[in-house]
């Protein structure tokens, strides 16, 4: 069966006027999502590599002014979409408006895969300076380059094969993103073929431990803990929730050991169970010592929901408009991190 019938399991307005970016872009305005009422517009690009070529979206947000700096947000689509589709079914543009942010939603082409899915589970995409990663840091760098994005506040998400690629692209460049954004995502690394990535997502890992040591491994020098927030749905079939317990667990003990600790001393995380839009949520916080600061890993598992970004709008595919925002979570999560300075110590 070929690679992307298998890994299709995953999946899951005119331009407007606006200030021109900083430095002089190798974007262009195009027809795009905007909404009524919003100056935001989307930019057009595309970044080539020895990797190869990929096109991506930027959205600036309304009131863009060049002489400030932005958050950037990278957001990766899930298998069978494109940047259009994710934005218009997260609503991201929206959020990017009121909060001030740009977003940039790379493109994988049917020619890389004929889902569209992002190749996660090849070892040829799984590392720096290889493959789909470094098409996808090629591409934020552009925006870092030629607009006027804060390099400190720089981020990366997805849902599905767009999370299970963000896990594989935070870990390969950790001095680059601040933090990272699963939903219905796959433990870092945890194929290494397409039967074993249908596996996983049925199944699980089968060794958390070993991920972590290959993550920690993968950092090298630039080792350093990074937040994470794992989004999942209890009753999703696709991508099971045993694999958003094992990202928990594996991102926990990756940060230990960036730490320099061979075990997670994180204790116990503070937990509380609520109701969000119309669904019980169980949402789970991990600090790395109790009682400081902001959480280092959170996780929001949503009771009701299936293979579908929660809290989204039907104008996009899998998308549940119950449930907690889910773009709204993510990004206040990550809008609460920044990378170290460079050459600050990594506690």
């Amino acid at each position: 069966m070929h690679a992307g019938v298998v890994i299709a399991a995953l999946g899951a307005v005119g331009a407007v006027s606006g200030p021109e970016p900083r430095g002089g872009s190798d974007g262009a305005p195009a027809a795009a999502a905007g909404r009524a009422g919003s100056n935001g517009r989307f930019v057009d690009g595309t970044v080539t590599t020895t990797a190869g070529s990929r096109r991506w979206r930027l959205w600036i947000p309304d009131g863009y002014d060049a002489g400030r700096r932005y958050p950037l947000v990278v957001m990766l689509h899930g298998c069978t979409q494109d940047p259009d589709d994710i934005a218009r079914g997260t609503r991201v543009t929206e959020h990017a408006d009121r909060q001030g942010v740009l977003v940039l939603l790379p493109q994988q082409p049917e020619s890389a895969n004929p889902k569209k899915c992002w190749n996660w589970y090849d070892p040829a995409h799984q590392r720096r300076d290889a493959g789909e990663p470094s098409l996808i840091v090629a591409a934020t760098q552009q925006v870092l380059r030629d607009w006027s994005a804060d390099a400190r506040r720089t981020y990366v998400a997805g849902i599905s094969a767009g999370a299970a690629m963000a896990s594989v692209v935070a870990v390969a460049y950790p001095e680059m993103f601040a933090a990272v954004g699963l939903h219905s995502g796959i433990p870092y690394r945890a194929a290494a073929t397409v039967m074993e990535g249908v596996g996983v997502m049925a199944k699980g890992a089968s060794d958390v431990a070993k991920l972590a040591r290959l993550a920690r491994d993968e950092m090298s020098t630039r080792a350093r803990p990074i937040p994470a927030i794992v989004v999942q749905g209890a009753d999703d079939s696709v991508v099971r929730p045993v694999n958003a317990t094992q990202s928990r667990d594996m991102w926990l003990a990756m940060n230990a050991l960036a730490r320099g600790s061979p075990t997670n001393a994180a204790g116990p995380p503070v937990r509380e169970e609520r109701q969000m839009g119309g669904l019980a949520v169980v949402r789970e916080c991990y600090r790395p010592e109790p009682g400081s600061g902001e959480c280092e890993l959170e996780t929001l598992l949503i009771s009701g929901l299936g293979h579908a970004w929660s809290g989204g709008s039907k104008a996009g595919t899998f998308t549940d408009e119950r449930g907690p925002d889910a773009t709204a979570e993510i990004l206040r999560f990550l809008l609460a991190h920044a990378a170290p300075a460079p050459n600050a110590r990594v506690p």
